[in-house]
Protein backbone atom coordinates (compact mmCIF):
# COMPACT_ATOMS: atom_id res chain seq x y z
CA UNK A 1 0.00 0.00 0.00
CA UNK A 2 1.00 3.59 -0.86
CA UNK A 3 2.03 5.11 2.18
CA UNK A 4 2.61 8.79 2.84
CA UNK A 5 4.82 10.73 5.37
CA UNK A 6 3.20 12.37 8.00
CA UNK A 7 5.80 14.70 10.65
CA UNK A 8 4.30 14.97 13.75
CA UNK A 9 5.79 18.53 15.81
CA UNK A 10 4.95 17.52 19.40
CA UNK A 11 6.59 17.60 22.78
CA UNK A 12 3.81 15.86 24.84
CA UNK A 13 5.59 12.91 24.47
CA UNK A 14 2.09 11.01 25.52
CA UNK A 15 0.18 12.71 22.87
CA UNK A 16 3.21 11.86 20.30
CA UNK A 17 2.95 8.55 20.79
CA UNK A 18 -0.82 8.30 20.46
CA UNK A 19 -0.95 10.01 17.45
CA UNK A 20 2.23 8.36 16.36
CA UNK A 21 0.41 4.72 16.91
CA UNK A 22 -3.15 5.46 15.43
CA UNK A 23 -1.14 7.09 12.39
CA UNK A 24 0.95 4.05 11.52
CA UNK A 25 -1.89 1.47 12.49
CA UNK A 26 -3.80 3.46 9.68
CA UNK A 27 -1.03 2.65 7.31
CA UNK A 28 0.67 5.60 7.36
CA UNK A 29 4.75 6.56 8.15
CA UNK A 30 5.24 8.76 10.70
CA UNK A 31 8.35 10.96 11.53
CA UNK A 32 8.48 13.18 14.67
CA UNK A 33 9.88 15.87 16.45
CA UNK A 34 10.06 17.85 19.75
CA UNK A 35 10.77 20.87 19.08
CA UNK A 36 9.85 23.78 15.99
CA UNK A 37 13.18 23.92 15.34
CA UNK A 38 13.97 20.06 14.69
CA UNK A 39 10.43 19.81 12.86
CA UNK A 40 11.96 22.12 9.83
CA UNK A 41 15.35 20.52 9.86
CA UNK A 42 13.62 17.18 9.37
CA UNK A 43 11.46 18.67 6.13
CA UNK A 44 14.22 20.16 4.76
CA UNK A 45 15.06 16.49 2.88
CA UNK A 46 11.60 16.64 1.42
CA UNK A 47 9.30 13.46 1.68
CA UNK A 48 6.75 15.05 3.94
CA UNK A 49 2.94 14.97 2.94
CA UNK A 50 1.48 16.33 6.29
CA UNK A 51 2.19 18.04 9.22
CA UNK A 52 0.36 17.58 12.64
CA UNK A 53 1.82 20.73 14.43
CA UNK A 54 1.21 21.78 18.13
CA UNK A 55 0.82 25.22 19.01
CA UNK A 56 2.20 25.17 22.27
CA UNK A 57 6.03 24.17 21.76
CA UNK A 58 8.66 25.47 23.88
CA UNK A 59 11.60 27.68 22.25
CA UNK A 60 10.08 28.43 18.44
CA UNK A 61 6.21 28.60 18.65
CA UNK A 62 3.96 26.66 16.42
CA UNK A 63 2.72 29.79 15.09
CA UNK A 64 5.92 30.85 14.38
CA UNK A 65 7.07 27.35 12.55
CA UNK A 66 3.64 27.60 10.83
CA UNK A 67 4.88 31.04 9.38
CA UNK A 68 7.86 29.94 8.46
CA UNK A 69 7.14 26.75 6.88
CA UNK A 70 4.50 28.79 4.67
CA UNK A 71 7.49 30.90 3.53
CA UNK A 72 9.61 28.13 2.44
CA UNK A 73 8.99 27.54 -1.26
CA UNK A 74 10.32 23.92 -0.98
CA UNK A 75 7.59 23.27 1.12
CA UNK A 76 4.83 24.35 -1.02
CA UNK A 77 1.75 23.06 -0.53
CA UNK A 78 2.45 20.43 2.01
CA UNK A 79 -0.93 20.80 4.42
CA UNK A 80 -0.51 21.76 8.24
CA UNK A 81 -2.52 20.41 10.62
CA UNK A 82 -2.42 22.44 13.90
CA UNK A 83 -3.21 20.88 17.50
CA UNK A 84 -4.54 22.88 20.28
CA UNK A 85 -5.45 22.91 23.35
CA UNK A 86 -9.39 23.52 24.19
CA UNK A 87 -10.07 27.16 24.46
CA UNK A 88 -7.37 28.50 22.75
CA UNK A 89 -9.69 29.71 20.02
CA UNK A 90 -7.78 33.42 18.98
CA UNK A 91 -4.57 30.90 18.39
CA UNK A 92 -6.56 28.77 16.05
CA UNK A 93 -7.79 31.86 14.14
CA UNK A 94 -4.47 33.07 14.47
CA UNK A 95 -2.93 29.74 12.70
CA UNK A 96 -5.87 29.07 9.98
CA UNK A 97 -4.63 32.86 8.84
CA UNK A 98 -1.04 31.89 9.18
CA UNK A 99 -1.70 29.48 6.65
CA UNK A 100 -2.75 26.50 8.36
CA UNK A 101 -4.76 24.23 6.38
CA UNK A 102 -7.14 22.30 9.42
CA UNK A 103 -7.15 21.87 13.26
CA UNK A 104 -7.94 19.87 16.20
CA UNK A 105 -8.20 20.69 19.62
CA UNK A 106 -6.92 18.38 22.58
CA UNK A 107 -8.02 16.35 23.89
CA UNK A 108 -9.34 14.68 20.54
CA UNK A 109 -10.84 11.46 18.64
CA UNK A 110 -8.17 9.24 17.10
CA UNK A 111 -11.20 8.49 14.71
CA UNK A 112 -11.54 12.49 13.86
CA UNK A 113 -8.03 13.48 14.04
CA UNK A 114 -6.98 10.50 11.11
CA UNK A 115 -10.35 11.01 8.93
CA UNK A 116 -8.62 15.10 8.85
CA UNK A 117 -5.33 13.65 8.11
CA UNK A 118 -7.05 11.36 5.02
CA UNK A 119 -9.11 14.14 4.09
CA UNK A 120 -6.17 16.79 3.50
CA UNK A 121 -3.66 14.61 1.53
CA UNK A 122 -6.68 13.72 -0.60
CA UNK A 123 -6.76 17.57 -1.36
CA UNK A 124 -2.45 17.52 -1.57
CA UNK A 125 -2.68 14.24 -4.39
CA UNK A 126 -5.20 16.13 -6.29
CA UNK A 127 -3.65 19.03 -5.85
CA UNK A 128 -0.52 17.90 -7.17
CA UNK A 129 -2.01 16.39 -10.40
CA UNK A 130 -4.69 18.90 -11.31
CA UNK A 131 -3.14 22.66 -10.21
CA UNK A 132 -0.08 23.08 -12.09
CA UNK A 133 -1.98 21.90 -15.14
CA UNK A 134 -4.81 23.75 -14.90
CA UNK A 135 -2.63 26.82 -15.45
CA UNK A 136 -1.87 25.86 -18.39
CA UNK A 137 -5.44 24.55 -19.84
CA UNK A 138 -4.62 24.14 -23.75
CA UNK A 139 -1.56 22.15 -23.63
CA UNK A 140 1.55 22.00 -22.07
CA UNK A 141 4.81 22.41 -24.24
CA UNK A 142 8.57 21.54 -23.19
CA UNK A 143 11.30 19.72 -24.40
CA UNK A 144 9.55 18.17 -27.56
CA UNK A 145 6.83 17.32 -25.81
CA UNK A 146 2.59 18.33 -26.76
CA UNK A 147 1.29 17.53 -23.42
CA UNK A 148 -2.74 17.83 -23.90
CA UNK A 149 -4.22 17.30 -19.91
CA UNK A 150 -7.77 17.93 -21.33
CA UNK A 151 -7.57 15.19 -23.81
CA UNK A 152 -5.15 13.35 -22.07
CA UNK A 153 -2.63 13.26 -25.39
CA UNK A 154 0.72 13.24 -25.73
CA UNK A 155 2.87 14.30 -28.87
CA UNK A 156 6.81 14.22 -29.13
CA UNK A 157 7.75 16.27 -31.68
CA UNK A 158 4.80 16.01 -33.28
CA UNK A 159 4.07 12.32 -33.20
CA UNK A 160 1.35 10.65 -30.88
CA UNK A 161 3.10 8.77 -27.94
CA UNK A 162 1.20 6.05 -26.93
CA UNK A 163 1.62 5.93 -23.02
CA UNK A 164 -0.35 3.91 -19.89
CA UNK A 165 -2.31 5.47 -17.65
CA UNK A 166 0.35 5.87 -15.12
CA UNK A 167 2.61 6.48 -17.56
CA UNK A 168 0.99 9.66 -18.79
CA UNK A 169 0.02 10.74 -15.27
CA UNK A 170 3.76 10.63 -13.85
CA UNK A 171 5.14 12.54 -17.20
CA UNK A 172 2.22 15.11 -16.24
CA UNK A 173 3.31 15.56 -12.62
CA UNK A 174 6.71 15.84 -13.54
CA UNK A 175 6.26 18.17 -16.84
CA UNK A 176 3.91 20.33 -14.71
CA UNK A 177 6.75 21.69 -12.38
CA UNK A 178 9.85 21.40 -14.35
CA UNK A 179 12.96 21.39 -11.60
CA UNK A 180 10.41 19.91 -8.76
CA UNK A 181 11.39 16.77 -6.90
CA UNK A 182 9.10 14.28 -6.60
CA UNK A 183 9.82 11.39 -4.05
CA UNK A 184 8.34 7.87 -5.45
CA UNK A 185 5.85 8.17 -2.74
CA UNK A 186 4.45 11.13 -3.84
CA UNK A 187 4.71 10.27 -7.15
CA UNK A 188 2.50 7.37 -5.93
CA UNK A 189 0.00 9.03 -4.27
CA UNK A 190 -0.62 12.09 -7.00
CA UNK A 191 -1.19 9.43 -10.11
CA UNK A 192 -2.50 6.43 -8.27
CA UNK A 193 -4.06 7.33 -4.48
CA UNK A 194 -3.04 7.20 -1.24
CA UNK A 195 -4.45 3.44 -1.07
CA UNK A 196 -3.51 1.73 -4.29
CA UNK A 197 -1.13 -1.29 -3.90
CA UNK A 198 2.53 -0.73 -5.41
CA UNK A 199 5.80 -0.42 -4.05
CA UNK A 200 7.63 3.20 -4.73
CA UNK A 201 10.03 0.97 -6.73
CA UNK A 202 7.45 -0.16 -8.99
CA UNK A 203 7.65 3.69 -10.09
CA UNK A 204 11.01 3.02 -11.02
CA UNK A 205 9.82 0.81 -13.21
CA UNK A 206 6.66 3.19 -14.77
CA UNK A 207 9.75 5.92 -15.46
CA UNK A 208 11.85 3.05 -17.06
CA UNK A 209 9.22 1.97 -19.61
CA UNK A 210 8.27 6.23 -20.10
CA UNK A 211 11.80 6.73 -20.63
CA UNK A 212 12.09 4.11 -23.04
CA UNK A 213 9.11 5.09 -25.19
CA UNK A 214 10.79 8.97 -24.96
CA UNK A 215 13.42 7.92 -26.68
CA UNK A 216 16.35 10.44 -26.45
CA UNK A 217 13.70 12.85 -24.80
CA UNK A 218 13.72 10.68 -21.77
CA UNK A 219 16.57 12.03 -20.51
CA UNK A 220 14.87 15.04 -19.54
CA UNK A 221 13.67 12.96 -16.85
CA UNK A 222 16.48 13.26 -13.85
CA UNK A 223 17.03 10.65 -10.85
CA UNK A 224 17.71 12.32 -7.71
CA UNK A 225 19.87 9.93 -6.23
CA UNK A 226 18.12 9.02 -2.61
CA UNK A 227 14.93 11.16 -3.13
CA UNK A 228 12.91 10.13 -6.59
CA UNK A 229 12.88 11.95 -10.16
CA UNK A 230 12.38 15.43 -11.74
CA UNK A 231 11.71 16.97 -14.96
CA UNK A 232 14.94 18.75 -16.04
CA UNK A 233 14.14 22.50 -16.02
Amino acid sequence: MGKATILIVEDDEDIQQLVSYNLIKSGLHVTCADTGEEGLQKLQPGGIDCILLDLMLPGMSGLEVCRAIKKNESCEGIPILILTAKGEEDDVVTGLECGADDYVTKPFSPKVLIARVKALLRRRAEQLVESAPAEKVEKIIISGLEIHPGRHEVKLNGAPLQLTMTEYGVLLLLASKPGWVYTRQQIIDAVRGYDFLVTPRAIDVQVFGLRKKMGEAGSSIETVRGVGYRFKA
